[in-house]
């Protein structure tokens, strides 16, 4: 797989040292050239950095775009990674573009207009994380796909709960909404219709916007409630 990061920050070095050492092809763009001396330092020798501002058309013609399988748009600054995107895609129709949201409040910014496929944003995660961390029956979004249009969440079962001791197929899940794993004291379990839910499981779901109150009802309340 051929994936161009744009921006050598932190993030799109982490990124393009773990890609190189899965066996992918990784070409980073940077325009500062002290950024890109340290990415170059990091990174494998299989790792190509060029040198340039990946909101200019001609910079992205140099690199290949039209190649690349995947984009990352990992700048930090939002203004950027939405044009990259948005060129990714509309000018070079790369199939898959991932675009890091620096400020919360321009998340709503990051849809498929503006050629994001996935928008990560990295204080929204860990906000989620610190809620994970401290809350119990409770649903946690994790991270959303698809614009937006679906979400991985977390839901932690309350040693209250009705529904511990009951078997999964016993549960009648809303619509858009799929039980995906379940970690119980650190390890996973690949739930089956026979899986048996105990208090402190953490289950992680699929679902959409409008069926997130409903599953984290199903999951924390009587399913006959």
């Amino acid at each position: 797989m051929r994936v161009i990061v744009a921006g050598a920050g932190n993030i799109g070095r982490h990124l393009a040292v773990e890609l190189a050492e899965q066996g992918h092809s990784v070409t980073v763009i940077e325009q500062d050239p002290a950024t890109l001396r340290r990415g170059r330092e990091e990174a494998p020798d299989s790792v190509e950095y060029v040198l340039g501002d990946a909101c200019e058309p001609w910079v992205l013609e140099k690199v290949g775009m039209g190649t690349a399988d995947v984009v990352v748009a990992a700048t930090g600054d939002d203004e950027d990674n939405l044009v990259v995107s948005l060129l990714a895609k509309q000018e070079h129709a790369v199939p898959r573009v991932l675009a890091r949201v620096n400020h919360p409040r321009n998340e709503w910014l990051f849809t498929e207009q503006w050629g994001v496929d996935e928008a990560v944003s990295p204080p929204h995660f860990l906000t989620s994380l610190v809620e994970e961390a401290v809350t119990v029956g409770d649903l946690v979004r994790l991270l959303r796909l698809e614009g937006g249009r679906v979400a991985i969440v977390e839901v932690t079962l309350p040693e209250d709960s009705p529904n511990a001791g009951r078997p999964l197929y016993e549960l009648r899940l809303p619509p858009d909404s799929a039980i995906m794993a379940v970690v119980r004291e650190g390890h996973v379990v690949i739930p089956q219709p026979e899986t048996v839910l105990v208090p402190g499981d953490e289950v992680l779901a699929l679902a959409s916007p409008e069926a997130e109150e409903s599953l984290r009802q199903t999951l924390v309340a009587s399913p006959d409630a």
